[in-house]
Parts: C-alpha cells; sequence; structure tokens
C-alpha cells in the first residue's frame, strides 16, 4: 500500500476522502508551521549563540565538565582509584577561512532550533498522519508524542555527556607523532558534535518503532531475534554514518548502546506479542 492510499482514507469534513492535491496542500501547512517553530528557536540560539559555543559547545573538552567527575568518582567507589578517571583537554580550534565562523554561527542556530522544536516537528507530523488511523490503532500509540521527545531527548543527552567527551578524549590525546599538532577546525568540531547528539537522539527512537511495528503485527520478537545478525551489520552501518571517523574507538562507543537498544526493542516486541497472544486466547474462549 502506497503512501497516499493509506492516507486516502482520511476525511476531511464532509467532503469525503481527501484528493491528492489536498493531502499535498495539507502537508505544505505543516511542513511550513514546522520551518517556523525551527526557525524561532533558531532565532533564539543565533542570539545567544556566543555563551552556547563557550558554555555548552566547548563544554565537554574543560576539566570541569561533570561527565569527568562522575567517571573518577565512579571509578574511585569501585576500588580503582584513579584507574578510569579522565580529564578534558586543553583543546583549540581554528578556523582557516573568512566565513567560518559566521557560517557555523547559522550552523549552530538551525541545529539548536530543530532540537528546540523537535516535539512540535514531530506533533505536527502526527496530526497529518493521524486521522488515517483507525481507533483501534490511536489506542495503540497513546502518548507517542511523549515517548518520541522522551526518547530523542534522551539519546541528544547521551551523546552531549557521554560520546561526545569519550570522542574528545580520544581525538585530542591520540597522537600518530610527536611533530603532529592537533588543531582541527571549528566546523568540524561542530559537524562531529552534531553527529554525536542529533544523530543519536534520532537513533534512540529504534524502541519506540519497533514497538510500533510489533503492535501493528508488522514485526515479531522471533523475526527481530532470526535476523539479529543482520541488524548488528546495518546498525554498524548506521554508527560509521553518525562517527566520521570510521577508527574503532569511535565506532564502539556509538555502536555499543545502539545495539542494547536493538536488544530492548526485542525484550519489548517480545511483551507485546505475548500480551497479543494472551488477548486473542480470551478471544476464542
Amino acid at each position: 500500500m502506497g503512501l497516499f492510499d493509506f492516507l486516502g482514507k482520511r476525511k476531511k469534513g464532509e467532503a469525503g476522502e481527501m484528493s491528492f492535491i489536498g493531502h499535498l496542500e495539507e502537508l505544505r501547512g505543516h511542513l511550513i508551521r514546522s520551518v517556523i517553530a525551527i526557525l524561532i528557536g533558531a532565532v533564539v540560539v543565533f542570539i545567544y549563540a556566543k555563551e552556547i559555543v563557550d558554555k555548552v559547545l566547548f563544554a565537554p573538552a574543560d576539566n570541569s565538565f561533570v561527565t569527568y567527575k562522575w567517571l573518577c568518582d565512579f571509578s574511585h567507589f569501585i576500588g580503582a582509584g584513579d584507574a578510569i578517571c579522565m580529564g578534558g583537554v586543553d583543546a583549540k580550534f581554528q578556523s582557516n577561512t573568512m566565513t567560518g565562523q559566521f557560517i557555523s554561527t547559522f550552523t549552530i542556530a538551525f541545529i539548536g532550533g530543530f532540537i528546540i522544536a523537535f516535539p512540535y516537528v514531530f506533533w505536527e507530523f502526527w496530526k497529518f498522519v493521524k486521522p488515517a488511523l483507525s481507533q483501534k490503532e490511536l489506542k495503540k500509540t497513546k502518548g507517542v508524542i511523549f515517548w518520541v521527545s522522551l526518547l530523542f531527548f534522551s539519546g541528544v543527552l547521551f551523546g552531549y555527556y557521554i560520546l561526545t567527551p569519550f570522542m574528545i578524549n580520544f581525538y585530542f590525546t591520540y597522537t600518530l607523532s610527536d611533530k603532529i599538532i592537533n588543531l582541527p577546525n571549528f566546523s568540524d568540531y561542530i559537524e562531529n558534535l552534531i553527529y554525536t547528539t542529533v544523530g543519536v537522539g534520532i537513533l534512540f527512537q529504534m524502541p519506540l518503532l519497533v514497538s510500533v511495528l510489533a503492535r501493528i503485527g508488522f514485526v515479531t520478537a522471533k523475526f527481530l531475534r532470526k535476523y539479529r545478525r543482520h541488524a548488528f551489520v546495518i546498525i554498524l552501518i548506521a554508527a560509521a554514518i553518525i562517527t566520521p571517523s570510521t577508527d574503532p574507538f569511535s565506532l564502539a562507543i556509538v555502536t555499543i548502546p545502539l545495539y542494547l537498544l536493538f536488544e530492548a526493542s526485542i525484550i519489548i516486541a517480545a511483551r507485546i506479542n505475548k500480551r497479543q497472544a494472551k488477548d486473542e486466547q480470551k478471544e476464542w474462549s
């Protein structure tokens, strides 16, 4: 069934089913409102861009960043001394083009605006799709906006507080030769930060996506277990996309949590399948 065949079930007052052009017109309205929401967030971020860069974006490179304290406290708690303690780095960045910092400001503003507006953007998307769902399907997707937003922000925070400090520490302390100085472009740093926050936030939607697909009978826990190896390869490819550098360290710190999310998705699907089986038995009894 195609997208507009599926959405053909949408009703609009007494006019009956909406036409293809009608769908496009309504979709355009949702997209315009989503873009406006992102732009409003982008304006706010743009106004405070300097403070955001100094206090938020550069924070994972500083010794006072909370993740380094957590790691050291945990290391002492398990009796490992300073074995897994990790500190910030004396990071310096360069901008070797005349418009580099100016363009980076707009990149930061847009990405920040998208993060801020994400719940609203998804709400607009959900408003467009919702009329095509039956009452039974709507009950199975109750609270979807909350869970999508929660998983997205959880992924962003995981990327910011966990992945980013590890990646910064690794890249700035790794040396191939003492004659080589690490002095990356600021735009390169921003690119990596976007991949490890927004990219991970989007990939954190996996359990919810599997949950929805399991509820409508599209996938089962048995199916996910059968293709576990294939899923691992797909996750590995996704991790390689998130991390522009394909070194084993970067791939590992992204692949491991994503694969754990896949395993969590199997558990969720198994519970849903078990509940569905019980409901079917009740209907037959």
